[in-house]
């Protein structure tokens, strides 16, 4: 029998399906809390203005690591960083709602799709400054 370990973190439901988390490199640690940004990520992308999303932990002198999220909006919506924060109010629990939404003109996603996150976070270091 062979294992793979491959660094996602995961939970078996009740009825035995697997819900991937997220990987575990990525994990923001916010006050004791872990947040796993693949879930917050999925629920920002749900809403109509918010055409991408990427989540990130910037640093945080009080909690370690503060929630951040970068969007790209929707061509032909408004950005309402307030409403953003709401939607994930509604759906998520407290400690994983980005603390900011902040507007980007785009991602720059590689050619395969990958975010880099090293750069973004920069980027909302700046843009928190």
């Amino acid at each position: 029998m062979r294992y793979s370990i491959p660094g996602d973190y995961a939970t078996v439901e009740l009825d035995g399906t697997i819900r991937l988390l997220g990987r575990g490199s990525a994990c923001i640690n916010t006050g004791g809390e872990k947040v796993y940004p693949e879930e917050v990520e999925t629920e920002l992308r749900e809403h109509p203005s918010v055409f991408d999303g990427v989540v990130l932990g910037v640093p945080d002198e009080r909690f370690g690591e503060r929630v951040v999220a970068l969007v790209q909006v929707t061509d032909g919506c408004e950005f309402d960083e307030a409403d953003l924060v709401a939607w994930c109010r509604a759906r998520m629990a407290g400690y994983k709602v980005p603390r900011r939404v902040l507007r980007v003109e785009s991602l720059e996603r590689s050619a395969a799709g990958k975010a880099n996150h090293r750069e973004l976070r920069e980027r909302a270091v700046q843009l928190l400054s």
